[in-house]
C-alpha cells in the first residue's frame, strides 16, 4: 500500500496495512538523521517513511522553509517580514507595519507579484511523489498572517480598539490565502488543502471564544471553502489549547485537525475522539515537550503504541505525527522506538535508505 493509499483509507476508516505517518523534524533533527543513514536531506522524509509530501506556499515558507545555520542570520521575506534565526527557529523580528498609521495599513501590499516564486514550492513535491499524499500548505491564514505584518501585541490591542481596521486586514490576509488555494487547487494534483492559524497558547485561546467566531471564523471559512469547492479535503493546524472553537472549525469545513498538543487543556486525545472522532480526523499527538525527547525509548514505544490504538479504535481516522517538529535533543532510539510503535521498524527505515543511496547512484551514471 503507497502512501496516497494508506492516508486517502485511513481518513474514511477503511483498513490500512499500517498508520500513516506525516512527521516533521526540526532542521538539526534532519541533519543528524540524514548522516546517520546517509542520504541527501531532502529525502529524510522518504527515508523515514513519510505518507504525506506537502509544501508551504504561503508566509510559512519564511518561517520554516528557509533555514540559516547560525544564530544571528536573518532574511526578509516577500512581506516585507523580517526573520531572524534564534536557537532553532526563525523568529520575527521586523514587522513591515508595526509603526504604520491606519492610512499606511491600509495602504500596504500583499506579494501578489510573488504567486509563481511561491507556487513554485510545489512543484518538486509533485514531480517525484505521485505515490504520496500531496498537500498544499496555504498557512497561516488569517490572524496569524495579520500579526506578523502587524506584531501581536498590536493586533490584541486593536481587535477591541479598531476593530474596522482589523477586521479588514483579516480579510485581505484571507484574500492572499484564498489566491494561493485557488490556483494551487487548479494547477496541482493535491490531495488536500492545508490551512492553519495558531490563536490558542498552552493553557487557551488568545481571545474570547466569541471574538474568534465574530472576526476570524468566517475569514477563516473563506479559505476552507475553497478547499471544499475542488472536492478536497480541508486540514487546519493549530498550536495550544483550541478546543472551545473545535465545533466551529468542523462547521466551516475542518476535516482534520492538527497537531493536538496532549499536554493542553481540553486536548486530551482520547475525549477529542470519543466527542469528535465520528466527524474528522486527528493528525499528531505524539508530545514533543516530554515523551519523546526525554522518556526512556520504551516508554515512548508504549505511548506511542497506545495514543494509535486510541485514535484509531473507529478503524482509523489518524494520522500519526509529532506535536511539533521533533526536536533534536530526542535520542535516536527514541525516534525509532515511535516508528516502531507504528509499524515500521529500524530495519525497514535503514532498508529505505540503502534504496535511495542505490537510486542516487543509479541517476549519477
Amino acid at each position: 500500500m503507497n502512501g496516497k493509499e494508506r492516508v486517502r483509507r485511513a481518513l474514511i476508516r477503511q483498513p490500512v496495512d499500517r498508520v500513516p505517518i506525516f512527521m516533521w523534524f526540526n532542521p538539526e533533527t534532519t541533519r543528524r538523521l540524514a548522516k546517520l543513514l546517509e542520504i541527501p536531506l531532502d529525502r529524510v522524509p522518504e527515508a523515514m517513511g513519510n505518507d504525506v509530501r506537502q509544501a508551504w506556499v504561503n508566509n510559512n515558507y519564511a518561517m520554516e522553509g528557509i533555514v540559516h545555520e547560525r544564530d544571528g542570520e536573518w532574511h526578509q521575506d516577500f512581506w516585507g517580514i523580517r526573520w531572524v534565526k534564534q536557537g532553532v527557529f526563525n523568529q520575527v523580528t521586523g514587522f513591515p507595519i508595526g509603526k504604520a498609521s491606519e492610512q499606511e495599513v491600509f495602504a500596504y501590499k500583499f506579494p501578489y507579484g510573488h504567486t509563481e516564486q511561491l507556487l513554485s514550492e510545489m512543484e518538486p513535491v509533485v514531480a517525484v511523489v505521485a505515490d504520496q499524499f500531496i498537500g498544499c500548505d496555504v498557512s497561516p491564514c488569517v490572524f496569524e498572517m495579520y500579526w506578523r505584518l502587524r506584531g501581536l501585541e498590536n493586533v490584541m490591542i486593536e481587535i477591541l480598539s479598531e476593530q474596522r481596521l482589523t477586521q479588514t486586514m483579516f480579510s485581505r490576509c484571507a484574500d492572499f490565502a484564498i489566491h494561493l488555494s485557488e490556483l494551487a487547487c487548479k494547477r496541482f494534483p493535491l490531495d488536500w488543502l492545508w490551512t492553519g492559524d495558531d490563536v490558542a497558547s498552552q493553557t487557551n485561546l488568545l481571545m474570547a471564544p466569541q471574538t474568534w467566531r465574530d472576526m476570524i471564523k468566517p475569514e477563516l471559512a473563506r479559505v476552507m471553502a475553497v478547499g471544499k469547492k475542488h472536492g478536497l479535503p480541508v486540514a487546519y493546524h493549530c498550536c495550544g489549547a483550541l478546543r472551545p472553537i473545535i465545533p466551529d472549525l468542523i462547521e466551516i469545513g475542518m476535516d482534520v485537525l492538527n497537531p493536538i498538543q496532549s499536554n493542553c487543556p481540553g486536548m486530551e486525545p482520547q475525549e477529542l475522539k470519543r466527542e469528535f472522532g465520528s466527524k474528522i480526523s486527528f493528525m499528531g499527538g505524539v508530545d514533543t515537550q516530554g515523551i519523546l525527547p526525554f522518556a526512556p525509548a520504551s516508554e515512548v514505544y508504549k505511548y506511542t503504541a497506545q495514543l494509535i490504538e486510541m485514535m484509531t479504535s473507529d478503524g482509523g481516522g489518524f494520522i500519526l505525527a509529532a506535536s511539533h517538529t521533533v526536536p533534536p535533543e530526542t535520542p535516536d532510539e527514541n525516534i525509532f522506538a515511535m516508528y516502531a510503535a507504528a509499524g515500521l521498524s529500524r530495519e525497514a527505515i535503514f532498508d529505505r535508505a540503502a534504496d535511495i543511496r542505490a537510486s542516487i547512484i543509479v541517476q549519477d551514471k
